[in-house]
């Protein structure tokens, strides 16, 4: 599976544990709501995709890699898009990026556990 951050493979190998891809419709609020019988109205002003990882425990090298590949406020990704049928390559901001020390190797090297984050289409 090909999965690029700004032109690089991403730097964790093997890929994330968990991947998932959710096409989001944006609404704009306040052409969009209820109508006194219930009904919804809808006025969508883009259709977006927001992309989830979650990666097993990583060596403190990788793992830092990995979050300074999603360091930049906006990130080009290329991901495999369920929708188009296609890699695709867009621009993304990240959300927070959780790390759990998970372990302290024989050697003194830690490893990093529960690295997860999303990437938000912009």
């Amino acid at each position: 599976m090909e999965l690029k951050i700004n032109g690089v493979e991403i730097a964790a190998y093997p890929a994330p544990g968990g991947l998932s891809i959710t096409t989001l419709d944006l609404d704009d609020g306040e052409a969009s709501g209820r109508t006194t019988d219930g009904r919804m109205t809808r006025s969508r002003i883009a259709v977006k995709r927001k992309i989830q990882m979650q990666f097993s425990a990583l060596p403190w090298s990788v793992a830092s890699a990995l979050l300074q590949q999603v360091e930049d406020e906006f990130v080009n990704v290329t991901y495999p898009d369920p929708v188009t049928g296609k890699y695709e390559t867009k621009g993304f901001y990240v959300g927070d990026r959780p790390a759990l020390v998970a372990l302290e190797d024989t050697d003194g090297s830690l490893w990093w556990s529960g690295i997860q984050f999303s990437l938000t289409e912009d």
